[in-house]
């Protein structure tokens, strides 16, 4: 029997975010793609509410859509960081 864990809406969000991060603040699709390991269809839906949320910003550069992280969305990954270590400390995963 599997113990695998499905990640919350929380967990993903935070996953795309810390990979656009990770690439210097601003990554394409693909990358974060295969960073928050989702399918391109789940993707963009995420992508949306975090453009719609602040974390992020759409961008366009030579014809190729990049995702820019905003100084929202990096407060967000810090303070999302500090919420997971205080509840594991407890030991409740999130």
């Amino acid at each position: 029997m599997s113990t695998r864990r499905y990640r919350s809406r929380l967990q993903i969000m935070a996953d795309i975010v810390e990979t656009i991060k990770k690439e210097g603040g601003k990554s394409g699709v693909t990358r974060i793609l295969y960073g928050a390991n989702l399918s391109y269809d789940r993707l963009m839906k995420y992508l949306r509410e975090l453009v719609e949320a602040g974390l992020i910003k759409e961008i366009k550069e030579n014809e190729k859509t990049l995702y820019v992280l905003t100084i929202k969305g990096d407060n967000f990954i810090k303070e999302y960081k500090k919420i997971k270590e205080f509840a594991e400390a407890f030991g409740i995963v999130i």
